[in-house]
């Protein structure tokens, strides 16, 4: 699991720890390492299920036909024509010529 860590290794790891956060954080730290080891897994879980969903899917699909499109939450923009736009006024007169 930790490949050519040894023993000492983390007896010296779990020391410097230790001496960095103190004894009583070391619950806390304990806590929160062991939150976000399970939010990974879950979360490597889910991202299975809808793998192997997605691949249900395909092969119960008939080759003949395409996967239904899901339909856009929002509005395509439609596009403006360049007529319609006004140009802003110049703030600088031309030179004029002496």
């Amino acid at each position: 699991m930790f490949g050519s860590i040894g023993f000492t290794e983390l007896i010296l790891i779990l020391v410097i720890v230790l001496i960095i956060f103190g004894a009583g954080k070391l619950p806390q730290l304990g806590e929160g390492l062991g939150k976000a080891i399970k939010g990974f897994k879950k979360s490597v879980h889910e991202a299975d299920a809808i793998e192997a969903e997605a691949q249900a899917q395909m092969t119960t699909a008939p080759q003949g036909q395409s996967m239904p499109v899901p339909p856009q939450s929002a509005a395509a923009p439609q596009p403006v024509d360049a007529s319609t736009i006004e140009q802003p006024a110049a703030s600088v007169p031309p030179p004029s010529k002496a």
